[in-house]
């Protein structure tokens, strides 16, 4: 290995600038090694106290999942063939050492005597729930299986890993391939100036050099910002169907098809979950969620099927009602949906995208976030200079507490990079607390965050000028980044989100999203990116006002992806037909039911190269956690800044600070003093009788 590796030889930041593909298999060959090294000495020494074996646990653990979890973030956001190939050529090596160190026998027998022993009754909650949680694991990768049937268990996990990478990689060259560009201004009729600005832009980013907004052309692509603008303004019908049909059939055919793709790793997870001697995948999912069953599961989003489903055919209804009105006269396809919804919004509440957007710049949503970030966890963040970043885009933050030390640092890249970067938004860790793996003269290790959105970016001269929509998101990901970050547990296999079960980890980020629909908050956020005026208050009212339009609709939505999700992975994946399925589950509970040759399955990146497979309803569920504790806050008065202070300070003490310390149901209580009430998201929806608006 080159003796400099970026990858491998940083304490505090990384030299992100440094960093090529070309370090990324040496690095990783690194760090395997040394920490195969060093658990080859644990288990000869067998240690029978906790510090002689989570001590060294912890820290080999960390050393791996440290480098991969650099060359994964870059594989994100700067991804290249080179790249790809680098990453793909490592990542057998971290599951191979993932597989070795979960089906260490002597570590097992070791956590099993720490559980069994006297002491262990003496030990903090952390650490008990730390010995519990890594015995737990070791038995769900395989550790009491016998050798020729282990063997096998480590192949399907090295496959399913090389399946999940590929599936993703397909996804991303489908969107990328696909550009329709456009040269009359009839084809981009209805388009407002920003939507033709981003057009333009991704006209030149395909060789179209002279592009601009005022003369094209024009190109719509199929990542998100620009797919979303063109469904929701293009007056050309026959447009939207043609832009629509690709993007629901991304990664479908050709040498992108991830069918195949789907069918092995469908048969592979259930294989494997039979190995361990659970039903089907699902079963062996949640035994690492806070549901206890899928009984449990269909329950609640059965629950919110049925408060959905009239107001969900009333969207409907509506949308057709008004394109009748403005004269098409064809019966609403799943190409309309946008653009009515968007239509219906104007006429309803007046909020065109263009109008809403100027009072979003991303710096005065940045302050307001971080004002009311302040207000209720008693935390600052600040730009800091002078720390390596991946691309001019983003920016590295530090945050400090009350008393002005700094507790943990933050990486925010905000824009769309759709030749390089993954689409969506989510948030990941650089590193997380823990004592025992901190720089040498440091008492501790600070967590470090990345949040990753995918908006547009400043357009001529213009700051990015954000949605609603994304406003929301960036909230939603700053509240992972928050639980990551404020955590005060010191044991790194508990600290901030590790091992917070997946179903409750959306509490933190859902719960952020709620104060985008806090007045105050809103009037804080929403600053003219000219003329620095607040939005007009009859325009915060209608944006405030359409929370839960077409609420029904959204559930459903949702409601039916979770149940294709359960299904597909209870059910016996030979002779499956998963698009069948799909298409079954939707035809039963959306009211408009998708294309027959739709193939969003395809590109459904959450449940097959995500961490979201059997776990999809964990939107939903956490949504009930995330309601009812805003609905503390509603309860004790939102425009009571005591009690919002008084609140947080117990939300950042429980929920953000105890992170994967004790079980969530446990931290949930310790907050709100009772289980959730899954009312609380249907009023919340206005999904209750009588409680729409």
């Amino acid at each position: 290995m080159p003796e400099h590796n970026p990858i491998l030889n940083w304490e505090i930041f990384p030299d992100f600038p440094a960093i090529t593909a070309d370090h990324v298999v040496p690095a990783i060959q690194e760090a395997v090694a040394r920490s195969t090294a060093d658990l080859e000495i644990l288990e000869a020494s067998r240690p029978a106290t906790w510090h002689g074996l989570l001590v060294p646990l912890e820290r080999l653990s960390d050393r791996v999942s440290r480098a991969w979890g650099l060359a994964t973030h870059l594989h994100n956001v700067r991804n290249s063939p080179a790249m790809r190939q680098a990453y793909a050529e490592a990542q057998p090596l971290v599951v191979e050492f993932s597989s070795r160190l979960g089906q260490s026998r002597p570590v097992y027998e070791g956590l099993t005597a720490l559980l069994q022993s006297p002491e262990y009754q003496t030990f903090s909650q952390a650490l008990q729930r730390t010995i519990t949680l890594l015995a737990r694991d070791a038995a769900l990768q395989g550790v009491g299986l016998e050798a020729e049937a282990r063997e096998r268990f480590n192949a399907i996990s090295q496959e399913l890993a090389e399946l999940s990478t590929r599936f993703t990689n397909n996804v991303l060259d489908a969107t990328q391939a696909y550009a329709l560009v456009l040269t009359s201004p009839d084809d981009v009729a209805g388009l407002p100036v920003d939507s033709l600005s981003l057009a333009a832009g991704k006209a030149r980013a395909r060789g179209h050099e002279g592009a601009t907004a005022e003369a094209g052309p024009w190109a719509v692509t199929l990542d998100l910002p620009s797919f979303l603008s063109f469904m929701q303004h293009a007056s050309r019908r026959d447009l939207r169907e043609e832009v629509y049909r690709a993007y629901i059939t991304r990664a479908s055919a050709g040498e992108n098809d991830n069918l195949p793709l789907i069918l092995r790793i469908l048969a592979l997870r259930r294989e494997q979950a039979g190995m361990l001697g659970f039903g089907n995948f699902a079963a062996m999912s949640l035994a690492r969620k806070m549901a206890p069953d899928t009984a449990g599961i269909e329950a609640l989003l059965h629950t919110i099927r049925d408060a959905a489903t009239d107001p969900g055919l009333g969207d409907l209804i509506e949308l057709g009602d008004l394109a009748r009105e403005r004269g098409q006269h064809e019966e609403i396809q799943p190409w309309d949906v946008m653009f009515w919804t968007e239509r219906l919004k104007e006429e309803r509440f007046g909020l065109r995208d263009d109008l809403v957007r100027p009072y979003f710049p991303l710096p005065a949503v940045l302050t307001g976030l971080f004002e009311r970030i302040g207000e209720l966890f008693d935390v600052r963040i600040e730009a800091a200079d002078g720390v390596p970043v991946w691309h001019p885009d983003a920016t590295f933050y530090r945050v400090l507490d009350e008393r002005g030390l700094e507790i943990a640092g933050l990486y925010l890249d905000p824009y769309a990079r759709p030749e390089e970067k993954r689409g969506g938004a989510w948030m990941d860790e650089l590193c997380g607390r823990s004592t025992v793996c901190a720089a040498s003269g440091r008492d501790i290790r600070l967590p470090v965050a990345y949040v990753n959105c995918n908006q547009r970016p400043g357009l001529d001269g213009a700051p990015s000028l954000m949605s609603f929509q994304e406003v929301t998101t960036l909230f939603h990901e700053f509240g992972h980044a928050l639980q990551h970050m404020l955590t005060t547990v010191r044991h790194g296999f508990v600290a901030g989100i590790s091992n917070v079960e997946w179903d409750a980890v959306e509490l933190a980020s859902q719960f952020m999203e709620n104060w985008c629909y806090h007045r105050p908050t809103l009037a804080g956020l929403a600053r003219h990116y000219l003329t620095g005026e607040p939005m007009p208050e009859d325009m915060a009212d209608k944006l405030l006002g359409a929370r839960t339009f077409r609420a029904g609709s959204n559930a459903l939505r949702q409601v039916s992806f979770a149940l294709t999700d359960l299904a597909l992975h209870t059910a016996d994946p030979e002779g499956l037909d998963p698009l069948a399925v799909a298409q079954t589950i939707a035809q039963d509970i959306l009211p408009l039911p998708p294309l027959p040759e739709d193939r969003f399955l395809c590109s459904f990146s959450h449940i097959f190269s995500g961490g979201y497979a059997a776990g999809y309803y964990s939107y939903k569920w956490a949504e009930v956690l995330s309601a009812d504790a805003f609905g503390a806050f509603e309860e004790a008065g939102l425009d009571d800044p005591n009690a919002r202070r008084a609140l947080g300070r117990r939300f950042r003490d429980t929920v953000l600070a105890l992170g994967g310390s004790r079980h969530p149901m446990d931290v949930f209580r310790l907050f709100r003093g009772r289980e959730p009430d899954p009312q609380a998201l249907l009023r919340q929806e206005g999904l209750l009788p009588g409680g729409r608006s």
